[in-house]
């Protein structure tokens, strides 16, 4: 059995450190494409990174190795899209609603099956998908707003909570205010760094994150800002139509594995 350390009998067998270095391997390339989709089309790196990492590896895990390049590449879209303070005032409902329910959450599941976390992540990925194919979103008046952004960042944090994954929640609500698409980028950005901070802090105090998956974390950074200069140039040579739409194929067929390993 590979249990990744030293045994007392001699050294790592061969075949654990190649089981080991593909794993790593694969997570890299997982967050290679991720870092590519979220440099072409603004968001979908959680997503795209935890569809795929959870394949081999499981939940918890995943989401630890996703929390560096994750909370990194999102404050280096807030930055490049600017206006951060103004835009922190806009959305400060919806941040604080949001933290709030990232740390209950994840407080309150701890010891959430496995199972429970797939079935939740393949629903969200499922449910982004049903979302950007229809574009659906109800409208939502100036004088609604401040609601709208406590209820769409509650939900958001409970989906958050269990999965790091939030982005229908702030897709509906962005939709729902017919939000332009400057302001969508820079609104994407922000709020996933404001649900990554307390998810973070959530999974270094109730020790998901040990030194070792930080230090991979950190390591991810590489292949994530490679593949989100490449998502850049993709996405002034490519149809964005076509690109979204074999995307979200993909995400479809990744959401619906999730919910198959949740059941069977």
């Amino acid at each position: 059995m590979c249990a990744g350390k030293r045994s007392e009998t001699g050294p790592i067998p061969l075949r654990c450190l190649l089981e080991q270095s593909l794993t790593l391997a694969y997570v890299a390339m997982a967050m290679l494409l991720a870092g590519t989709i979220k440099g072409a089309v603004g968001l979908g790196l959680p997503t795209t990174a935890l569809g795929l990492m959870t394949q081999v590896i499981d939940p918890r895990s995943a989401i630890a190795l996703v929390l560096i390049p994750m909370l990194t590449a999102n404050a280096w879209q807030v930055y490049r899209q600017g206006q951060f303070l103004a835009a922190l005032r806009r959305y400060a409902p919806f941040s604080i609603a949001l933290a709030i329910g990232v740390l209950v959450t994840l407080i309150l599941t701890r010891d959430a099956p496995d199972r429970l976390l797939f079935a939740t992540l393949g629903g969200a990925i499922l449910a982004f998908v049903a979302l950007s194919v229809t574009g659906w979103a109800p409208y939502l008046p100036d004088r609604w707003d401040r609601t709208g952004q406590i209820a769409f960042g509650t939900f958001g944090g409970i989906l958050g909570g269990l999965t790091s994954v939030w982005a229908p929640a702030m897709a509906v609500y962005l939709a729902a205010r017919q939000t332009p698409k400057a302001e969508f980028v820079r609104a994407t950005g922000l709020l996933i760094c404001c649900g990554s901070i307390p998810l973070a802090l959530g999974y270094i105090g109730q020790g998901f994150v040990t030194a070792q998956s930080a230090a991979i974390s950190l390591t991810l950074l590489v292949p994530t800002f490679a593949g989100f200069a490449v998502g850049e140039r993709l996405r002034n040579r490519l149809s964005e139509v076509a690109f979204r739409r074999w995307l979200l194929v993909v995400f479809f067929l990744m959401g619906a594995n999730l919910i198959r390993r949740a059941v069977f």
